[in-house]
């Protein structure tokens, strides 16, 4: 089965176009999902909104968005106010500039989403993008109005297509060094970086993403297996960081324990299809 389209649209450099469409390259579809019961009747429960002064229950044609001026004070925006203001998508993802693929600071990385060509009309023109992409070893940054939202995009070839990362805007991403202030800059002698150096040496190795286990999906799935079977799970212990009582020590320990280059994690079998939990 095909995966259904999140976007549709035109690809743009310049007088060179195709058509494109776009679809969700990362999920969370498949993780273990849990529904809110009432214990004493086994039925669903669902979410209503209140009127937090009155407790009284609101009807969806009497809510309406607010924006907070002062303590509890707002001011009300319609649907029609908010439509108006939000500028209307032209269906065009135009690129702007290229740049070097490094360039980009990961930290403005969003969403990434798979970008290919929807008929073969365009299919010329999106290979001549993507290999000129690719040849230069550049990146393509494009805006467009995406789900309602003025997004920057960034382009880059990706196997037979490209795969387009929605951008963070600038004032969306915070200060790093509100989080850095209070790290201390303590001297590092010799002998203790060229440890730290082997011990890195001897643990290098490839990025496998399907060699790494999500350990608490994993859990859950078992837990929703054990009460399927009537099984008890009992609580697996938490595991609790050493205390470092000389770093040097740690160091040496460390790097007597490394025998030699590790893998980046432990492949598993893939486990059994999942079952919605109620």
């Amino acid at each position: 089965m095909a995966p259904r389209a999140n976007w549709k649209g035109t690809l743009r450099i310049a007088e060179l176009s195709c058509p494109v469409a776009l679809y969700t390259a990362a999920s969370t579809s498949d993780r273990v999902a849990f529904h809110t019961i009432n214990r004493a009747t086994g039925n669903r429960v669902k979410r209503e909104f209140v009127d937090a002064e009155t407790g009284k229950a609101v009807d969806r044609d009497d809510q309406v968005k607010g924006y907070e001026v002062s303590d509890g004070e707002h001011i009300l925006l319609d649907p029609e106010d908010i439509a108006a203001a939000v500028p209307e998508s032209d269906k065009v993802l135009t690129i702007e500039a290229f740049l070097a693929c490094a360039e980009i600071d990961d930290v403005y990385f969003d969403k990434p989403y798979y970008l290919a060509p929807t008929d073969r009309s365009g299919q010329e023109a999106f290979t001549l993008i993507r290999d000129g992409l690719a040849a230069k070893n550049v990146a393509a940054l494009a805006q467009t109005v995406l789900f309602r939202r003025m997004r920057t995009v960034l382009i880059r070839p990706y196997g037979k297509g490209l795969v387009a990362t929605t951008l963070n805007f600038d004032y969306e991403v915070r200060s790093a060094e509100a989080a850095f202030k209070d790290i201390p800059a303590p001297k590092i002698s010799t002998e203790m970086l060229d440890l730290a150096r082997h011990i890195i040496g001897t643990k290098m190795g490839k990025f496998d993403p399907a060699a790494f286990d999500d350990r608490y999906e994993t859990a859950l799935e078992e837990l929703v297996r054990a009460k399927l079977e009537g099984r008890k799970i009992k609580p697996r212990p938490a595991e609790r960081p050493g205390k470092v009582v000389d770093l040097m020590e740690a160091l040496r320990a460390s790097a007597k324990q490394s025998g030699g280059a590790k893998s980046t994690g432990k492949s598993r079998a893939k486990p059994a299809p999942k079952r919605k939990a109620g």
